[in-house]
């Protein structure tokens, strides 16, 4: 335990006097890498140490259970046992820990469980099951986001119920009420109900408020940028009696609006309290000037923030580096070739070095490109792009279809999408297989002979067969790229991820994506190859483990995820317009700007090294587009920058083109001016030039179609009609 004169001797000027203020509301905006954690937990100590306030009346707020034990036993080591009776958790956690006293008065139980995500999406397939709603139509993924919109914006099914403008909001006013219902028949409550649940009982028993208001006579919250509405409103009721509430965050990093979180919520505190102090915290311990020259120019362009100006003692650094390289494939090697030139030559682990990136999806080039170079990494946040689930089950239903007694994969696209052939129906088909030793493809071939089949399920198996024989019929003589784009829109597999509308299933979507991208290469480079080799190189991708805890590994994570960490050496990818910033923000200011404040934290996350890499070039489903760099880069000073030519870019050193450009030369060999093509999109045509451009060979084809086209021979999913 320590005094608190050693305590105050750890803070700065700035630090102190927000770890000092107890009397009424406090705002600390806190920049990046300026040490608010320590801040928090000093001042929770202070008031302990100094103040003599009884631990059991502070109330501590953060964003994480791993942040809470983190910032629990930080302040164990300053106060000692003392700190135990302090409360410091999530929002979730500390209203399931006043539910569990007061749930009797909402008519739930004190033993009331606690709904997950999937428990939730059960429920809700279930009521609309009960209701012979039409799931194909209406999603029950798609209805429980909804639902769970509507509980973090404090709409209740009745409210909601007003709401209703078209068959979508009809529907999902209908399960969100049965859903209620059904909640508390099952003693249970979903994750927004333990807020929700939690400001009723305030507002509906104002003794009980009152209760907690006199137990809780210093509340503190950590990322406050990141509070939604429920949560805003349950830190105003307990907070406007004493009124000695402190908030930390930073308006700059507010990345989470598509999960509720409301910017006001910080941009308006001096208006919800007018007599609160503000104190900014802008001395960053973390990056280099020149870094934090870029971040302050970035961020200064947002309108309506809270101006702050991060500063260091540390020295200027070097230059943030940019490259361009002409494809994407091309910018994956120049990251490893940097990476590895960074371990060798300059004594950085490969733990010191991140890979950040706007969309899970992106992963892919990089994680190939690693593989190949025996560069060990880790996926943070996320699968490895071979181990997500979608990819998985498509790459399950291509292994299946040439191989139809694989019964693994037979058993993981019975039921991907939802086609109505249930666990019974299953086991039935099982127990057929083992009793006439045959293969479970083969007893689905056989429905009408398998006992215990009622009428229905015979038909969905049946029509499985058929779609199945049917996709099988056409593996002979089609490209895989073709192959595959066939599979997912037969299959309904991508109609699913359409129908379901969902942030989860438009990143599914850019993941199979990828994967016909990955498909398109592959034919590119291997033309004469087959399905199989392409699933054989999947599967070596997939299965190779390079991780080796001596040494490390990068880290690879989207930008999202990177928000609180920090890295000697940082690589931020894929920085075009339309990737990052992203295309579906790029129409509204309000979306744009937090695009910019997700970039931001991605700067302030480097310690000593920032790199920033784009691609002119981008494979979209063997075709290519042409990629504008991101409007980002322009926002950094020049003397920030220095632009890495890509005639730098070593490859050859790398290894990693030879076997490319071989390959490349040799089928550029095979075409010729006046050659008759077909495209897998465009149809037939002529070749009428053929040249040599940044990017590799390029083929010149008119198609009656579309007119002129310009191609990458190496993703252009062509082949000569001879």
């Amino acid at each position: 335990m320590r005094d608190e004169g050693s305590i105050l001797a750890d803070l700065n000027p700035e630090q102190r006097e927000a770890a000092l203020y107890f009397d009424g509301p406090l705002l600390i905006l806190a920049g990046a890498g300026s040490g608010k954690t320590r801040v928090l937990t000093y001042r929770v100590a202070l008031l302990v140490a100094m103040r003599g306030v009884d631990p059991g009346r502070i109330l501590a707020i953060t964003f994480t259970n791993k942040a809470a034990e983190e910032m629990r036993g930080r302040i164990h080591r300053l106060v000692g046992p003392r700190a135990a009776s302090i409360w410091i958790s999530t929002f979730h956690s500390a209203c399931a820990r006043i539910l569990r006293r007061e749930a009797e008065r909402l008519g739930y139980g004190r033993n009331f469980v606690i709904y997950d995500d999937e428990d939730q999406l059960r429920l809700v397939n279930r009521v609309m099951r009960d209701r012979d709603m039409d799931t194909k139509k209406f999603p029950p993924r798609l209805v429980r986001s909804l639902i769970e919109r509507a509980k973090i914006d404090m709409v209740d099914p009745e409210e909601y119920g007003r709401r209703v403008h078209d068959d979508l909001t009809e529907v999902t006013s209908s399960v969100y009420r049965l859903y209620q219902d059904q909640l508390l028949r099952n003693n249970a409550m979903d994750f927004d109900d333990l807020l929700l649940n939690t400001i009723a009982v305030f507002e509906l028993f104002p003794a009980v408020l009152e209760h907690y208001q006199e137990r809780f006579s210093f509340i503190n919250v950590d990322e406050y940028q990141d509070t939604n509405p429920a949560q805003y409103r349950l830190v105003r009721l307990l907070s406007q009696g004493h009124r000695n509430l402190c908030v930390v965050g930073d308006d700059d990093q507010g990345i989470y609006s598509w999960r509720g979180a409301d910017l006001r919520n910080i941009l308006e505190f001096e208006r919800d309290f007018p007599d609160a102090k503000v104190v900014r915290l802008e001395r960053n311990y973390r990056s280099t000037r020149t870094i934090l020259e870029a971040a302050n120019h970035v961020v200064s362009r947002i309108a309506g923030r809270k101006e702050k100006r991060l500063w260091t003692d540390r020295e200027d650094g070097e230059p943030i580096r940019f490259l361009f390289a002409p494809s994407g494939p091309e910018e994956a090697a120049y990251v490893a070739e940097e990476i590895n030139r960074l371990v060798e030559e300059r004594g950085y682990r490969h733990r010191d070095i991140a890979v950040f990136y706007r969309t899970n999806a992106q992963s892919r080039n990089f994680e190939e490109v690693f593989l190949r170079l025996g560069i060990p990494y880790k996926v943070v946040g996320g699968f490895k792009f071979y181990e997500r689930k979608e990819v998985k089950d498509v790459l399950a239903y291509l292994k299946f279809l040439l191989n139809p007694q694989d019964a693994v994969s037979l058993r993981r696209i019975i039921h991907e999408p939802r086609r109505g052939i249930g666990e019974t129906t299953l086991a039935h088909l099982e127990n057929y297989a083992r009793r006439e030793g045959v293969s479970l493809w083969e007893a689905l071939r056989r429905a009408e002979e398998v006992p215990g089949l009622g009428t229905a399920a015979c038909r969905k198996v049946k029509q499985f067969v058929e779609m199945a024989e049917g996709l099988a019929s056409r593996l002979e003589g089609c490209s895989v790229p073709d192959f595959l784009k066939t599979v997912l829109e037969e299959t309904g597999y991508l109609e699913a991820l359409r129908q379901e509308g969902t942030f989860e299933a438009e990143g599914r979507l850019e993941n199979l994506e990828e994967l016909l991208n990955a498909a398109a290469e592959f034919y590119a480079v291997h033309p004469g190859e087959g399905l199989e080799a392409f699933l054989e190189r999947s599967s070596l991708v997939a299965e190779i483990d390079l991780y080796d805890e001596e040494e490390g590994a990068v880290t690879l994570m989207t930008l999202h995820n990177a928000k609180g960490l920090e890295f000697p050496v940082v690589f931020i990818v894929g920085m075009e317009d339309g990737v990052f910033p992203h295309l579906r923000c790029m129409g509204s200011e309000e979306n744009m700007e937090e695009e910019r404040r997700l970039f931001y934290v991605g700067v302030t996350r480097a310690k000593d090294l920032l790199y920033l890499t784009g691609a002119a070039t981008r494979s979209q489903y063997g075709d290519f587009r042409v990629c504008p760099e991101s409007r980002f880069v322009r926002d950094i000073p020049s003397s920030c920058l220095e632009v890495v030519s890509s005639a730098r870019m070593d490859l050859r050193a790398a290894g990693y083109w030879e076997e490319e450009r071989r390959s490349l030369e040799a089928m550029a060999a095979s075409y010729r001016v006046g050659d008759r093509v077909v495209h897998e999109v465009f149809g037939e045509g002529m070749v009428i030039a053929l040249s040599r451009g940044r990017s590799g060979p390029e083929i010149t084809v008119n198609f009656p179609s579309v007119g002129e086209k310009l191609l990458l021979l190496q993703y252009a999913p062509l082949r000569r009609i001879t």
